[in-house]
């Protein structure tokens, strides 16, 4: 089976493409389209710290709605913030 190639916004080259879209609705359909395997694994690391950090609960609305709108910022516009107050954790030597 040939992979799906995508122009990732996120690299700005092609990379291989997620194999269905990881959200329901539109924005899952823009990210299945438009964003690379490589770069949802550096939001599956950047939505955990969110989640952490905030301490969502992603069973819920209100958390979704905060995590569909820092996704739309991480991949389509300026780019995500950091919480107020974050520090990374520690690199292990």
């Amino acid at each position: 089976m040939n992979e799906r190639v995508v122009k990732c916004v996120k690299f700005g080259e092609e990379l291989p493409g997620l194999e269905e879209p990881p959200y329901v609705g539109e924005l899952g359909q823009r990210l299945y389209e438009n964003v690379s395997k490589k770069a949802w694994d550096l939001w599956k690391e950047h939505v955990k710290m969110l989640i952490n950090e905030y301490q969502l609960n992603p069973a819920t609305p209100e958390a979704w709605e905060i995590i569909s709108s820092e996704c739309e910022k991480f991949f389509f516009g300026e780019g995500a913030e950091l919480p107020p107050g974050y520090v990374p954790p520690q690199q292990k030597k």
